[in-house]
């Protein structure tokens, strides 16, 4: 895992834009849930309720206690009690329906505890029913406040992450930050139809998103993660292609290297005669990888090159021969013509040659990619791709693009210019860290 944390530390532009656009994505258009707090409020307007419901029921429980012992009647507390019947004494008859409130009074030793509750009886009817009900959310709405998420508690991370409903709007917003990091628009409708699938209509945050993105990109990329595959053919023959300045020279150098770490001889042939720069470039990098390099004079064919470095490698029973070629544009026939030149006098020293051919592609090259792809997929045969450049570019998107298209195998990814800095694809590192997500 550490080159995932290079490579997470190195993609800052790619996944901290990502990121950043995912995270205003949801802020922009998170919604707090108001009935949720008010809800358990509403019953605390009924706390009054208790107090003028519970006369009734408090001297339940006493007033069973008294009516064996003190059955004789006491006219006097009757007014103090209840001031509705005036006429205690004319209701001799009667003591047995109405003993048991002026029973109550003298049998409590304090009856002020219970002098509040009559005076609000008289202010509220006492003909609501259900008192019992009207005391449980008293009880239970104390707690209520407690849920409710402070300021200081948001703005320090204390409480949940703002979170939005997944509906279509946030859709298409989506589907804009997948186009614009160069995921193709395509590709960016059917991940994010995948993505609003057992989602849609749920609350979701900036993470629940990101982690969402990353497992659906990692399904995309799990088929064309891929080494390069060896042949027991020797040598076999690596044919690395590109446009001008893809980074093919360094990725060559790169390769090799961790070919020779891994036991396997190996020539480089620097078929690049037009620029002398590259020769010299390459010759540095076979110095660095303990990797001889065949050269020709500048201006020399190319093809005639390729031959010589194949009879040579050949003869010294090489493991690999990795072949270096001109940078040139997909829209320029007569190069692409000579491309296909080096390809048939290869195959005449070995008709299965070359056994491996790479097209190494710059990442801040964006949807261009699925052009270059196109065309040397027709000329060259391309059995493989590098993605170099992703510590310089937020378009890294257009590998997954890659990948849902043209199902070719990616062998390695560069992110920087040490000679340490490619290493094999690994789709899921690549999900999390172009989201942005830590390990």
């Amino acid at each position: 895992m550490s080159f995932f944390k290079k490579m997470r530390e190195k993609m800052f532009r790619s996944s901290d834009r990502l990121s950043e656009e995912l995270d205003a994505l949801v802020e922009d258009g998170a919604t707090t849930e108001p009935p949720a707090p008010e809800q358990p409020q509403t019953p605390p307007a009924s706390k009054e309720e208790p107090l003028v419901l519970g006369q009734p029921l408090a001297p339940a429980p006493a007033q069973a206690e008294p009516r064996t012992p003190e059955p004789p009647p006491s006219p006097a507390p009757a007014p103090t009690r209840d001031p509705a019947p005036p006429e205690p004494a004319a209701r001799g008859p009667e003591p047995a329906a109405r003993p048991v409130q002026p029973a109550a009074e003298p049998a409590r030793p304090a009856p002020a505890a219970r002098d509040p509750e009559p005076v609000r009886a008289e202010q509220r009817p006492p003909s609501t029913p259900r008192p019992e009900a009207a005391r449980v959310p008293a009880a239970t709405s104390e707690p209520e406040p407690e849920r409710r998420p402070g300021f200081l508690g948001r703005m320090f991370g204390q409480t949940e992450e703002p979170r939005r409903i997944l509906d279509d709007a946030m859709l298409e917003n989506l589907e804009e930050v997948l186009i614009q990091a160069d995921m193709g628009v395509e590709t960016a409708l059917r991940v994010t139809a995948n993505i609003a699938e057992g989602r849609y209509g749920r609350r979701v945050s900036s993470r629940e998103i990101k982690e969402a993105l990353a497992t659906e990109i990692a399904r995309i990329l799990e088929p064309v993660a891929r080494p390069m595959p060896l042949y027991p053919s020797r040598p076999q023959v690596v044919l690395v292609v590109g446009v001008n300045g893809s980074g093919k020279t360094t990725t060559i150098g790169k390769l090799a290297s961790q070919f020779r770490a891994a036991g396997k001889s190996v020539v480089i042939a620097a078929g690049d005669t037009f620029r002398a720069a590259a020769v010299e470039q390459l010759q540095v990098w076979g110095r660095r990888a303990g990797v001889p390099v065949l050269t020709a004079p500048e201006g020399s064919d190319p093809a005639s090159l390729a031959f010589d470095a194949m009879t040579k490698a050949q003869a010294e029973g090489a493991d690999l021969l990795m072949i270096d070629t001109a940078g040139r544009l997909q829209n320029r026939a007569d190069l692409m013509e000579e491309l296909s030149k080096i390809v048939r006098v290869i195959r005449k020293k070995d008709p299965d040659a070359p056994h491996n051919t790479l097209l190494v592609l710059d990442a801040t090259t964006g949807q261009n990619a699925l052009n270059q792809v196109e065309i040397f997929r027709k000329l060259a045969d391309v059995s493989g791709l590098v993605m170099t450049k992703l510590d310089g570019t937020a378009k890294g998107g257009v590998l997954v693009a890659l990948a849902d298209r043209f199902g070719l195998p990616i062998h390695a990814i560069g992110v920087g210019e040490q000679i340490d800095d490619l290493a094999p694809f690994d789709p899921e590192d690549f999900a999390r860290a172009l989201m942005g997500l830590d390990d």
